[in-house]
């Protein structure tokens, strides 16, 4: 008899659940778009994806470049003005944030490569990943990290820019 009470208040749950998410699709005019015949919407074709992967890839690149000489304005450029950057230990940056730590004169990244990179592109947004072994100085001191990486880009008024990023360590073996 308890079995039956348990399962009858998830159902209930789950019925309050569905009520509730219902109102709230049809109060903020969602319901109402997702009851219309779906029109698919036009793929892009090959030669544009092709297209993006190309220009996301340059810029991806030119970005790392302008970071590795300290050029506030190209760094600045390619990012959105809500950028975030969510750091190995769960920290946030903001866009000035971020880019005052990456032109301290505290900091001296050495070029660097990118290993494993790779573009994904999903409409106005694009996924870029990869690992990188970055050495320089900070401080006076040298450091050496391995970190895997995903850069979040959004295309606004036909221009990608970078609106976050993520790091993780990568464990020295």
């Amino acid at each position: 008899m308890a079995c039956r009470a348990e399962r009858h208040n998830e159902l209930m749950c789950l019925v309050r659940r569905l009520v509730l998410f219902a109102s709230l699709t049809a109060t903020l005019g969602w319901l109402p778009a997702c009851a219309l015949p779906s029109v698919p919407a036009p793929s892009p074709s090959a030669t544009d994806v092709a297209r993006d992967v190309a220009t996301l890839t340059r810029q991806s690149d030119a970005w790392d470049q302008a970071i590795v000489r300290k050029d506030r304005a190209a760094i600045a450029a390619n990012m959105s003005a809500d950028f975030r950057q969510i750091g190995s230990s769960g920290e946030v940056e903001t866009r000035q944030s971020f880019i005052d730590d990456l032109v301290s004169d505290d900091l001296v990244i050495d070029p660097y490569t990118v290993e494993e990179f790779e573009v994904r592109v999903y409409g106005d947004t694009a996924l870029l990943s990869g690992r990188t072994r970055m050495t320089g100085r900070y401080q006076g001191k040298p450091f050496s990290t391995h970190y895997r990486y995903i850069d979040v880009y959004v295309r606004v008024n036909g221009q990608w820019k970078v609106c976050s990023v993520q790091t993780t360590r990568i464990a020295a073996p």
